[in-house]
Protein backbone atom coordinates (compact mmCIF):
# COMPACT_ATOMS: atom_id res chain seq x y z
CA UNK A 1 0.00 0.00 0.00
CA UNK A 2 1.33 2.92 -0.82
CA UNK A 3 0.14 5.67 1.42
CA UNK A 4 1.38 9.50 2.19
CA UNK A 5 1.44 9.28 5.62
CA UNK A 6 3.03 6.43 8.40
CA UNK A 7 3.14 6.50 11.85
CA UNK A 8 6.01 4.01 13.22
CA UNK A 9 5.91 2.77 17.17
CA UNK A 10 9.19 0.41 17.68
CA UNK A 11 11.48 -0.02 20.49
CA UNK A 12 14.39 -2.94 20.03
CA UNK A 13 12.14 -6.23 19.78
CA UNK A 14 8.90 -5.11 17.22
CA UNK A 15 7.78 -2.33 15.30
CA UNK A 16 4.30 -0.82 14.44
CA UNK A 17 4.62 0.09 11.09
CA UNK A 18 0.85 2.03 10.33
CA UNK A 19 -0.11 3.88 6.77
CA UNK A 20 -2.97 5.36 6.46
CA UNK A 21 -4.65 7.88 3.91
CA UNK A 22 -8.29 9.34 4.41
CA UNK A 23 -9.93 6.21 3.72
CA UNK A 24 -7.14 3.42 4.47
CA UNK A 25 -5.12 2.13 7.41
CA UNK A 26 -2.89 -0.55 6.56
CA UNK A 27 -0.79 -2.14 9.55
CA UNK A 28 1.90 -4.46 10.18
CA UNK A 29 4.34 -5.57 13.04
CA UNK A 30 7.48 -6.37 12.69
CA UNK A 31 10.01 -8.65 14.87
CA UNK A 32 13.34 -8.63 15.74
CA UNK A 33 15.74 -11.08 15.00
CA UNK A 34 17.45 -10.29 18.57
CA UNK A 35 16.60 -12.36 21.21
CA UNK A 36 18.26 -9.27 23.57
CA UNK A 37 16.03 -7.35 24.80
CA UNK A 38 18.15 -4.05 24.60
CA UNK A 39 20.81 -4.71 21.86
CA UNK A 40 20.85 -7.65 19.67
CA UNK A 41 24.24 -8.16 16.96
CA UNK A 42 24.49 -5.62 14.70
CA UNK A 43 23.33 -7.59 11.62
CA UNK A 44 20.07 -8.33 13.45
CA UNK A 45 19.46 -4.71 14.30
CA UNK A 46 20.28 -3.77 10.41
CA UNK A 47 18.18 -6.59 9.48
CA UNK A 48 15.21 -5.54 11.41
CA UNK A 49 15.80 -1.85 10.61
CA UNK A 50 16.41 -2.79 6.81
CA UNK A 51 12.41 -4.37 7.69
CA UNK A 52 10.98 -1.50 8.57
CA UNK A 53 12.70 0.39 6.18
CA UNK A 54 10.96 -1.81 3.06
CA UNK A 55 7.86 -1.29 5.06
CA UNK A 56 7.55 2.05 4.75
CA UNK A 57 8.59 2.16 0.74
CA UNK A 58 6.37 4.28 -0.62
CA UNK A 59 5.58 6.37 2.29
CA UNK A 60 5.42 10.60 1.88
CA UNK A 61 5.57 11.26 5.67
CA UNK A 62 6.57 9.28 8.24
CA UNK A 63 6.54 9.65 12.58
CA UNK A 64 8.57 8.31 14.89
CA UNK A 65 7.17 7.31 18.16
CA UNK A 66 7.82 4.80 20.84
CA UNK A 67 9.14 4.63 24.44
CA UNK A 68 13.19 4.27 24.13
CA UNK A 69 16.00 5.46 21.93
CA UNK A 70 15.47 2.69 19.10
CA UNK A 71 13.10 4.71 16.87
CA UNK A 72 16.34 7.61 17.25
CA UNK A 73 18.73 4.86 15.99
CA UNK A 74 16.40 3.81 13.19
CA UNK A 75 16.87 7.32 12.32
CA UNK A 76 20.07 7.73 12.08
CA UNK A 77 20.71 4.11 10.35
CA UNK A 78 17.97 5.66 7.86
CA UNK A 79 20.39 8.39 7.48
CA UNK A 80 23.41 6.00 6.40
CA UNK A 81 21.61 3.46 4.56
CA UNK A 82 18.01 4.72 3.22
CA UNK A 83 18.51 8.32 2.16
CA UNK A 84 14.78 7.92 1.09
CA UNK A 85 13.49 6.74 3.92
CA UNK A 86 15.34 9.26 5.90
CA UNK A 87 13.94 12.23 3.75
CA UNK A 88 10.74 10.66 4.76
CA UNK A 89 10.74 10.72 8.22
CA UNK A 90 9.49 14.17 9.88
CA UNK A 91 9.72 13.41 13.43
CA UNK A 92 10.14 11.30 16.95
CA UNK A 93 8.31 11.50 19.61
CA UNK A 94 7.90 9.56 22.96
CA UNK A 95 5.26 7.32 23.18
CA UNK A 96 4.27 4.38 26.16
CA UNK A 97 2.55 1.76 24.51
CA UNK A 98 -0.48 3.09 22.40
CA UNK A 99 -3.02 0.45 20.39
CA UNK A 100 -3.21 0.77 16.53
CA UNK A 101 -5.66 3.00 16.83
CA UNK A 102 -4.17 5.58 18.85
CA UNK A 103 -1.32 5.51 17.01
CA UNK A 104 -3.54 6.32 14.21
CA UNK A 105 -5.29 9.18 16.02
CA UNK A 106 -1.88 10.31 17.60
CA UNK A 107 -0.08 10.54 13.86
CA UNK A 108 -3.64 12.67 12.22
CA UNK A 109 -3.36 15.39 14.90
CA UNK A 110 0.31 15.80 14.42
CA UNK A 111 0.12 15.62 10.66
CA UNK A 112 -2.66 17.80 10.59
CA UNK A 113 -0.27 20.28 12.35
CA UNK A 114 2.36 19.27 10.39
CA UNK A 115 0.96 19.90 6.88
CA UNK A 116 -0.73 23.35 8.53
CA UNK A 117 2.76 24.64 9.20
CA UNK A 118 4.60 23.46 5.80
CA UNK A 119 2.04 24.87 3.75
CA UNK A 120 2.42 28.34 5.47
CA UNK A 121 6.17 29.10 6.32
CA UNK A 122 4.56 32.02 8.74
CA UNK A 123 3.43 29.65 11.09
CA UNK A 124 6.62 28.49 13.35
Amino acid sequence: MSTFHAVVWMDHQEAHVVMFDREHVEAQRIKSRSHHKHQGKAGDIAAFFTDVAHALKGTHEVLLTGPGIARNEFRDWCMAHQKTTATAIVDSIATDHPSDAQLVSLAKQYFKKFDAMAADPTQA
